[in-house]
């Protein structure tokens, strides 16, 4: 069974649907610049490149050598009729130049003066407004030895922790270790997740997965975090961490933003990658963009062998997996806890991928209704919440046990 789980670590969610031309996004040359930091004394300088889009785009970075090179691959951008000799700065690196790349993808590929390090990745609204978006990279000289590239899909998994031997997570809840539990807080790092003014997501979950972790501590449970500070983990690596951990649930923490009125209250997100709704599809894109900006894409390493098997492992965990949410909705009712209209929903979220951890998505609220941002800011919101969340992982396991027992005579 061992090559079993093996390959079915390595395969992410299909991409996303190409994209028709005429609904792609645009760059605008004039308000696109390559910058360069200090003055030019013959080394090379920390770089900047911002691109203003016409549109958001989901996008991934990383870095090739022989030579230096930086790739960005966007979904997608139409860069038809767009000369990249007109970028402002283009004199400050070797080459430039950009244009389709596979079917629904564009990609850029900027030569470098050596080798460099991503310290910042941020996709905000762009000042001229009408929905345009402003991507800003942050590039600064690094040492030969700590030049970090890609040399293909699969080699972005060689820096992620193996994962351990796989375990019956059934057989742990009835154990004589108390149950395990992976709080996820998402977001981190160069990748702050839904802002607000000043309000960052990331920085949001950090706080309120700190309280639901000394809920979940005093009440017995053990508690594996994914994130303790503001650091960047890949969405891979935060499944990878909670398996090697024996996790016996996982939590996935949310509080996105999307068009103010369409969406408000807690919601609970389980696996289904079929999922038609277009909210749901807008989420997806935020939360699964932090791997896109940190280039790890393994597009092209799945099959339909590792599909059937990874359907296979889920028709065990999927069942719990929607049980806790009934739970978690039961337990969330008792403490006056507002929901959305449509307290649990599926969606393809890549943290709920894993086939033999039972999980769960979280948006506590939208940072883009101001009920919901009180909520997130307000102490005894926040802990009738993580406790409604402790009540319901303790009624799930009880319960769990129970069917196991069951299943088993």
């Amino acid at each position: 069974m061992k090559w079993l789980w093996a390959l079915l670590l390595v395969i992410l969610a299909a991409p996303l649907a190409a994209q028709d031309r005429s609904a792609l996004a645009r760059i605008d040359l004039a308000q696109s610049s390559l910058r360069a930091e200090g003055k030019d004394r013959g080394k090379s300088r920390p770089l900047e490149l911002e691109l203003v889009l016409s549109q958001p785009v989901p996008y991934r970075v990383y870095f090739l050598d022989g030579p230096p090179r930086l790739v960005v691959d966007f979904r997608e951008i139409d860069f038809s009729g767009t000369d990249p000799a007109a970028l402002p700065g283009r004199g400050l690196v070797p080459g430039l130049r950009w244009g389709k790349a596979v079917p629904g993808w564009s990609r850029l590929v900027m030569d470098l003066p050596g080798p460099y390090a991503l310290r910042q990745a941020v996709q905000k609204p762009a000042l001229s407004g009408a929905g345009g978006a402003l991507v800003s990279l942050r590039l600064e000289p690094v040492d030969p030895e700590d030049f970090v590239t890609r040399g293909n899909a699969l080699s972005a998994l060689r820096d992620l922790p193996q994962p351990s031997l796989v375990v019956d997570p059934k057989a742990a809840v009835r154990g004589d270790r108390p149950l395990r539990i992976a709080i996820d807080p998402g977001h981190g790092g160069h990748d702050p997740g839904a802002q607000v003014g000043a309000i960052s997501e990331a920085a949001v979950l950090l706080g309120f997965a700190r309280e639901l972790t000394d809920v979940l501590t005093r009440q017995g449970f053990e508690v594996v975090p994914t994130r303790t500070d503001d650091s960047f983990i890949q969405l891979e690596g935060r499944m990878t961490l909670a398996r090697e951990a024996r996790a016996d649930l996982f939590i996935s923490l949310h509080a996105d933003a999307l068009i103010a009125g369409e969406a408000a209250g807690l919601s609970i997100y389980v696996w289904n990658p079929d999922s038609d709704d277009r909210a749901t599809r807008e989420l997806a894109m935020r939360h699964d963009r932090a791997d896109l900006v940190s280039g790890l894409d393994l597009q092209g390493t799945d099959d339909q062998v590792a599909r059937a098997l990874m359907d296979l492992a889920r028709m065990e965990t999927q069942p719990r997996s929607e049980a806790f949410a009934k739970f978690l909705v039961s337990e969330l009712n008792r403490s006056h806890v507002a929901m959305h209209r449509r307290p649990v929903q599926g969606a393809g979220f890549s943290v709920l991928k894993s086939p033999d951890i039972p999980s769960v998505l979280i948006e506590l609220g939208f940072l883009t209704d101001a009920g919901d941002r009180a909520n997130l800011f307000n102490p005894e919101w926040r802990r009738s919440t993580s406790q409604a969340i402790a009540g319901a992982v303790a009624a799930w396991a009880q319960d769990d046990a129970i069917r196991a027992g069951l299943s088993r005579k």
